[in-house]
């Protein structure tokens, strides 16, 4: 599972970090204890997370101007709330091109690379 402030110490270590990024942004997806179709309470979730996908879509918004980097985990199995599920790390230079690569590739991750069924109780 992803240490974020470890993520983030790695990439700052790097010798081109200082010129190049001015801003990181941190998604953490964690698994809700109700369903957001109805809020019936949901007691874990089976997640299938296509990592070939979500690597195409790394490299797809790596392309965009300013971004230095993004690190994406993605977990697959079987999920109860609170538990951790997905994580984005996206490092640019300014927020004008930092934020909107995090809001639409997290849009992009949900609806094309991870599947999930919720269990009630």
């Amino acid at each position: 599972m992803m240490d974020i402030s470890k993520t983030i110490a790695e990439m700052k270590s790097r010798p081109d970090f200082n010129e190049n990024v001015g801003m990181v942004l941190v998604h953490n997806g964690i698994v809700r204890g109700w369903s957001r179709q109805d809020r019936s309470p949901v007691s874990s979730i089976e997640v299938h997370a296509d990592i070939d996908r979500i690597a195409a879509l790394r490299e797809e918004f790596l392309q965009l101007p300013g971004i230095y980097d993004i690190v994406i985990e993605a977990r697959s199995g079987l999920l109860r709330p609170g538990d951790d599920l997905l994580f984005i790390v996206v490092a640019g230079d300014i927020r004008e091109h930092v934020k909107p690569v995090l809001a639409d590739l997290l849009d992009r991750v949900k609806s094309e690379a991870v599947t999930k069924i919720e269990l009630g109780d």
